[in-house]
């Protein structure tokens, strides 16, 4: 029986890095990882989705969108959501010859 390595399950299932279908796959990942994070701090502050709206000035509906599915939200309210459930924010970006660091 032939064994494999996470790394080729993954390109055989996903696509391999760099390519659109693995980067798309990456993507969502991240963006369902940060929805779930939303979701997870908003209820350990014990905040229900009406009251992280009211904060921010949304309806409770984006704010389920968001915990959903967070590929459709901009940065702002991302910012804002954040800002909301006192989170530490840092995006890091690295671009050939150049890294940029934000930090809230």
């Amino acid at each position: 029986m032939k064994t494999y390595t996470l790394d080729e399950v993954q390109d055989k299932l996903i696509g391999k890095k760099g390519t659109p279908q693995r980067d798309k796959f990456e993507y969502e990942l991240q963006m369902d990882l940060i929805g779930r994070a939303i979701k997870q701090t908003r209820q350990e502050r014990k905040l229900t989705q009406t009251e992280l709206g009211k904060l921010i000035g949304v309806q409770k509906s984006q704010i389920s969108r968001l915990e959903n599915n967070a590929g459709n939200v901009t940065i702002d309210t991302l910012m804002k959501v954040f800002s909301a459930l006192k989170a530490k924010v840092k995006f890091q970006v690295e671009l050939p010859n150049l890294q940029i660091n934000v930090g809230q």
